[in-house]
């Protein structure tokens, strides 16, 4: 198989834009946050076209499918066009992101401390010192 039909894991994902640089593609990857077909694998592992891969960045997971392999780092919208995403996964993103928009915004007192805060604040500091 030659190389224009494989690339490496690590490159394809930085190609790919899900992590910012190569290096942190390559530690998700040893970390066990990136699977392909189910199993953990190595960042060297050559990556085709049709594969299934597990990513898995923060609290966002996706689920995705390689499309093509990509040459470069583009823009944003090139790097779109390498893999399609599942429809479930685009689902279970959409509900984890609003109960974590529902989680911050039921949350008392969330902003800055206005200036009766800020004086009990002062306050209780003084009391422990």
């Amino acid at each position: 198989m030659s190389d224009a039909e494989r690339t490496r894991l690590d490159r394809w994902l930085w190609y790919a834009r899900f992590f910012k640089t190569r290096t942190l593609a390559r530690q998700a990857v040893e970390g066990g946050r990136v699977h392909l077909g189910g199993a953990r694998v190595k960042p060297g592992r050559a990556v085709r076209p049709g594969d299934v891969l597990e990513i898995q960045r923060g609290e966002e997971r996706f689920e995705v499918t390689v499309l093509a392999l990509g040459e470069r780092r583009g823009p944003a919208p090139e790097a779109q066009g390498l893999y399609s995403e599942s429809e479930a996964s685009i689902a279970r993103r959409a509900e984890a992101a609003a109960q974590r928009h529902a989680v911050r915004t039921s949350e008392p007192g969330g902003g800055r401390p206005g200036k009766r805060d800020r004086r009990r604040l002062r306050a209780f500091r003084e009391g422990l010192e």
